[in-house]
């Protein structure tokens, strides 16, 4: 079982950075490839980024490529996503998930974490 907990959210303004931390419990993290997705009031849980768990391949969603960054440290378990510019539209609830392999399908995930809130304001 791998446990997830993700930090980090909080009201910004537009134009803004923030970033995001999700801690796994697992002392095996480094064998999971781990992703961001987010999910807004009434739509579908949606991709963020992932990163696989050796070689650092990323990859991202479209509204966000150019403007965040996930990165992680196997040594502290941790996965981030860096995100700048940011925009009201990225308003959502996010989370962070860990699976064998790397997948942009939240269906595939199989551990979530409680997720994060991120409110931008115009």
């Amino acid at each position: 079982q791998v446990q997830l907990v993700e930090s980090g959210g909080g009201l910004v303004q537009a134009g803004d950075s923030l970033r995001l931390s999700c801690v796994a419990s697992a002392r095996t993290f480094s064998n999971y490839a781990m992703g961001w997705f987010r999910q807004a009031p009434g739509k579908e849980r949606e991709f963020v980024a992932g990163i696989t768990w050796v070689g650092g391949r990323t990859e991202y969603g479209d509204s966000v490529k150019g403007r965040f960054t996930i990165s992680r440290d196997n040594a502290k378990s941790t996965v981030y996503l860096q995100m700048t510019s940011l925009k009201p539209e990225d308003t959502a609830v996010y989370y962070c998930a860990g699976r064998t392999s790397l997948s942009s399908r939240p269906a595939d995930y199989t551990y979530w974490g409680q997720g994060t809130q991120v409110t931008v304001s115009s």
